[in-house]
Parts: structure tokens; C-alpha cells; sequence
């Protein structure tokens, strides 16, 4: 079968995020599908982007059996119009280039996956001209998610715009392949037949995670070492650092503990990092350690260091809808019991029972967690990170869900 993925972000475990379509792709070839991603040449969450020569508009890619066809797309940083002006260009290289690859091998599927709803159009086209299944893969609710987070208001041209595409993508499809497992009242009532829809969540490639792994950097180990042989209990966050990932009640919490023999050690970077630092450093608080950003594949070696982990939300109506990251997984694969701070239409670590979960934003709560999860003993430790080992291995392995989303979608 020929399979047509467009998501203009995608990216490998090569160039960085977003991973999903390249490990869901790699399943696929591995199970003798053809593959052939469609995706901008520039992305503000990739790691490395793709140069393209001036004079050609695409470059091509075979990425582990995998088709890449990055289009060369004009330049941005993140939010603004010049954002807007980038997805404009990518739909329309899309739209008028496509079949340079199509004609050739004609796709069976075509799967709509960027962030914004708008290649739910030529995707549609294309599965048309070829009679392909339309498959409407949803990874945010946008509009929803930059009017109700972002403020914006839904009569903004833009704002509406992509309501009209969202809302086609619904009727159109095939099926609608959501990470979020509450969504599917909201997509019926913007044009989704309830029989359309499909919750496939977010994964982990788990041999590579368990088999690939590089060691850290002998200045964290030794790091982390030094803290251990102290006779402190570790909490490990390893993440970004944005407004996002809700650090601030994390640290609050943890001036709560500081005559306590606990530390906390977070691995990665971001907008927030500086404030982060200069706020342990204005309260004194030694129990904190930044280590800085670590590679992707010396995660594993960090989070086994320590004895628990974190990860918390803001509190926010989005979540309603349901959460699923990609943290997550890496955090249950490490055998680690977990902190969730969360208010959400689901949590895995309650449904997995591999740690403890209480309310986003609730610094006392947060302290609790992290004081009872010190004082618990190991062998309640140890079974509590089991739970969350073999849940992941079962439900979130990408081997598992490349295969079921054929399944569904065919």
C-alpha cells in the first residue's frame, strides 16, 4: 500500500520533532507499506532544518525507507504572520507540486497531520484524484486551543479560516484519528460523523528507547552521583522549560522542602529557564540542580539516576479534551514512580497506576506528593514503576499503534 503522510513539522529522530510520523512511517515500512512524507523544509521545533538551493523548491530524502519530500517554505520564528505566511507557502508547494510524486506512486491513503487544519484541503484533493482513503489526524484542537489559550478572539479572519478548514476536515474525512482521547463530542459537533472517529495516542518507539541509549556526560553523572551519595532522594524532571511545563509551583514546592533530604534535578532548556534559575538562586534553595539540555538519547540514562519523577500541567479548559505527551512514556519506560500534577479529561498515571496524581497548580499538593513519595518504601517504589513499565509496553508502543491505525483507517 502507498501511503501519503503530509504534516508540515515532521521531522525524525535525525532532524528532531515532531517524531510521530516518522516512527508510525517506520513501522509501516517495515510491514512493506511505501512511504512518502510531505513536510516544510523549516519548522521552529526541529532541531536541524534542511537547506534547499535557491533555485529548486523541494529537496528529497530517504530517512530509513521513508520518502521525504521537504518543500522549501519561507522563513519564520515561531507565532506571527510571517508563521502564517510559511503555512501559506507549504500548502500551496503542496498543492501545485504533489504530483511529481503522486503520478508515480499513486497513495492508497492520504493523511492530513499538520498542527493547523488547512492541508485537510489538498489532502482531500489528492485522495479525490486518486481514490484514496482521507484519514484527518488531530494533534491539537485548532482553533480551539490559540483562542482559548492564546486569548484570540474567534472572529479573527485567521481564527476563522481555520474553523472553516477544521470543520471540512470533519465532514471530509474518512476517518479522524485523534491523540486526544475526549475530543470526539467536539469534532461531532463541528461536522464529524461519530462513526468517523478514531483515538490513537501519542507513543514510544520502546526497543529503540530500551536497546539505543547513550550515557550522560560524566560532569551530570558525576553530578547526580555526588547528590545521591548524600543520601538524598532524586525528583528528575527532564523536559522543556516553557510556560507550558508548569515549573514554577514545582520550585514553589520545593522551597517547601528544603530541610528535607531531597533533591530536584531538571535536564533541559528553554523560555523560562533563566527566571527558573534566578528564583532557586533569590530563595537559597540548594536542593535545586539545573543540569542544562541532554542529548535525546542520553534521557534514559538521566531519568534511571533518579528515584522519582515530575512532570505537571497549567490548569487549563483545553485539557478537557484530554493530554497525551510523549514525556509520559519516557518517564514509565525509565521504571520510575511518577508525580502528576494535572486536571485533564484523562491521566495515565492514575489509569496505569504507576505514581501518584494531584491538581495542576497546587503547590502544597505538589510538596505532599513529593515528601510521600520519599518516605514510601522501595518495594512500593519498584511496583509502582513496573505498573507504569508494562502499561506503556502494552498500549504505547509505536509498534502497536502504526498497526492499528491501518487497521482503523482502512
Amino acid at each position: 500500500m502507498n501511503i501519503l503522510y503530509i504534516n508540515h513539522y515532521a521531522g525524525s529522530i535525525y532532524h528532531g520533532m515532531e517524531y510521530r510520523p516518522y516512527y508510525l512511517s517506520r513501522e509501516w515500512v517495515k510491514s512493506g507499506h511505501n512511504v512518502t512524507i510531505f513536510a516544510s523544509n523549516l519548522s521552529h521545533i526541529r532541531q536541524k532544518n534542511i537547506d534547499i538551493p535557491r533555485n529548486k523548491n523541494y529537496t528529497q530524502e530517504n530517512i530509513d525507507g521513508i520518502e521525504y519530500v521537504w518543500f522549501k517554505t519561507s522563513n519564520y520564528q515561531e507565532n506571527g504572520i510571517k508563521r502564517v505566511i510559511n503555512i501559506a507557502s507549504f500548502i500551496n508547494k503542496v498543492w501545485n507540486l504533489h504530483e511529481e510524486f503522486t503520478l508515480k506512486s499513486k497513495p492508497d491513503i492520504v493523511i492530513a497531520s499538520s498542527t493547523y487544519p488547512f492541508d485537510t484541503l489538498v489532502a482531500k484533493e489528492i485522495a479525490r484524484k486518486y481514490n484514496a482513503k482521507f484519514v484527518y489526524e488531530v494533534h491539537d484542537l485548532w482553533p480551539l486551543t490559540p483562542i482559548e489559550v492564546g486569548g484570540m478572539s474567534k472572529w479573527h479572519p485567521f481564527i476563522m479560516a481555520m474553523q472553516w478548514a477544521e470543520n471540512y476536515g470533519y465532514r471530509n474525512a474518512d476517518k479522524v484519528v485523534s491523540l486526544l482521547p475526549k475530543a470526539d463530542q467536539y469534532m461531532r459537533e463541528h461536522g464529524m460523523s461519530a462513526d468517523k472517529f478514531v483515538y490513537i495516542s501519542n507513543g514510544v518507539a520502546v526497543d529503540d528507547w530500551l536497546n539505543n541509549s547513550q550515557s550522560l556526560d560524566a560532569s551530570i553523572y558525576n553530578k547526580i552521583t555526588q547528590i545521591k551519595n548524600g543520601g538524598k532522594f532524586i525528583l528528575g524532571y527532564a523536559g522543556g522549560m516553557g510556560e507550558s511545563n508548569a515549573l514554577t509551583c514545582l520550585l514553589q514546592a520545593m522551597k517547601q522542602l528544603s530541610d528535607k533530604p531531597i533533591a530536584l534535578v531538571l535536564a533541559g532548556d528553554g523560555a523560562l529557564r533563566n527566571e527558573l534559575e534566578q528564583y532557586a538562586k533569590s530563595n537559597n534553595l540548594n536542593n535545586i540542580y539545573f543540569v542544562g539540555s541532554i542529548l535525546k538519547l542520553q534521557i534514559p540514562s538521566f531519568l534511571k539516576m533518579c528515584d522519582g519523577l515530575y512532570i505537571g500541567w497549567n490548569k487549563l479548559p483545553i485539557y478537557r479534551f484530554g493530554i497525551c505527551p510523549n514525556k509520559l512514556f519516557d518517564y514509565m519506560l525509565s521504571c520510575k514512580p511518577i508525580i502528576h500534577s494535572v486536571n485533564a479529561g484523562n491521566d495515565l498515571v492514575k489509569e496505569s497506576n504507576c505514581g501518584l496524581s494531584i491538581d495542576a497548580e497546587n503547590v502544597n499538593q505538589i510538596a505532599d506528593a513529593i515528601t510521600k513519595l520519599s518516605q514510601t518504601p522501595q518495594n512500593e517504589l519498584d511496583n509502582l514503576a513496573k505498573n507504569g513499565f508494562e502499561f506503556v509496553q502494552k498500549h504505547h508502543d509505536y509498534k502497536h499503534l502504526a498497526s492499528r491505525f491501518l487497521t482503523e483507517c482502512i
